[in-house]
């Protein structure tokens, strides 16, 4: 069972999770690829870990950029799974042994 986060936890998540940001009571990401190839081969990787933590992100994808957005609607806010969800989508972007990412180039355009 998911946890609403408090609100000191939530207002420290922008700082504690690289590359994310707090919008409108969520966690939002944008990222830009090199290709469709390479962010939609990244959408894949996430849907695996998304399936197991049993947590769904808010997403859309254009060519080569994927935009994400995490909330608990159950719970109508945000919980210890978007933080999970954050975290391992964080991981998956490090380049690493074992890791075909190396044409990924994610940034936060605009």
């Amino acid at each position: 069972m998911a946890t609403l986060l408090c609100a000191e936890t939530v207002a420290g998540l922008a700082q504690s999770l690289a590359g994310w940001q707090l919008r409108e009571g969520r966690l939002h990401r944008e990222l830009r690829f090199a290709d469709f190839v390479d962010a939609f081969g990244f959408m894949a990787q996430v849907a695996l870990v998304a399936e197991t933590l049993g947590h769904h992100p808010d997403w859309s994808n254009s060519w080569n950029r994927v935009v994400i957005d995490l909330t608990t609607h159950d719970l109508g806010g945000l919980s210890d799974l978007d933080l999970a969800l954050a975290s391992r989508i964080n991981q998956l972007l490090e380049p690493g042994p074992g890791r075909n990412l190396t044409s990924i180039n994610p940034s936060n355009p605009g």
